[in-house]
């Protein structure tokens, strides 16, 4: 495997504390970045925006400008490729597991 891999931005992006925060902000709604600048009093509103720049890049966040307003939403779906690249085939044996374990209680 190369070393550009399609996830390295996401794992890059995912990697600063900041920029987790900031996707733990829009998990819950989308939000302005003057909201989400407000969530950051300790940054500069160039720095918030640099943030959201990669987060952008990494395609963790889609943008939809409304006037002079810019919103930000959270796109799940890169996590999801990651989660299914490298956790799901982990997962699928201990759900099955489960399952078995529940069908044999219920014959009881």
């Amino acid at each position: 495997m190369s070393g550009n891999d399609e996830n390295d931005g996401v794992f890059k992006a995912l990697a600063d504390p900041t920029r987790r925060r900031i996707l733990d902000y829009l998990r819950d709604q989308p939000r302005t970045t003057g909201e989400l600048c407000e969530k950051f009093p300790k940054l500069t509103r160039f720095a918030v925006m640099k943030h959201l720049d990669v987060l952008d890049d990494a395609g963790l966040v889609v943008v939809r400008k409304e006037g002079r307003l810019r919103w930000n939403h959270l796109n799940a779906v890169p996590i999801q490729m990651i989660y299914e690249r490298w956790m799901s085939r982990f997962a699928a044996p201990h759900a099955a597991s489960l399952l078995k374990l529940a069908r044999k209680l219920e014959e009881k």
